[in-house]
């Protein structure tokens, strides 16, 4: 019987190990990309610890309702051009939180949010060609058809 526990215990340390050294430490990376979202998670607020007014003052976002993009206009444009994304829920200004464009995924764009279904948008400085439009709101993301960029 001895055998057998002081085995489990060696069992389980040897486990232990192991995980300690697989976990990864994600919060000693300041601006950590996520991948294919176009944006850094560096600078997020959230709310530390319970704060009645904080939390009265947060916006409630539907996660429900996903973006739908159905249009850039115009599809052709150049760096520095403004767009108008259209689509459907977009949210709320507060649930809005970012345009990317995949020929330019490291550049932040700046944006005017409009409504729930239009949001304008200025073409960031990227290389020429097609390129995607995604957006990011409370409820998900959304990815446009593609769209030409053209040369300054």
């Amino acid at each position: 019987m001895k055998i057998w526990q002081s085995s489990v215990f060696m069992l389980l340390g040897l486990i232990g190990y192991i995980a300690s050294s697989m976990t990864a430490s994600y919060g000693e990376e300041p601006g950590a990309m996520v991948d294919g979202a176009g944006f850094t998670l560096y600078g997020t607020e959230s709310i530390k610890g319970f704060d009645a007014a904080t939390v009265e003052r947060d916006p409630i976002c539907d996660r429900t309702k996903h973006p739908r993009i159905a249009k850039i206009e115009p599809d052709e444009a150049k760096p520095g051009d403004n767009v108008i994304i259209s689509g459907e829920n977009f949210g709320t200004k507060e649930c809005f939180h970012t345009v990317t464009f995949s020929a330019a995924s490291n550049i932040p764009v700046a944006f005017k949010f409009i409504s729930d279904s239009a949001i304008e948008a200025i073409v960031p400085d990227a290389k020429a060609g097609m390129s995607f439009v995604i957006i990011v709101t409370g409820g998900g993301s959304a990815q446009s058809k593609p769209v030409l960029i053209k040369s300054k």
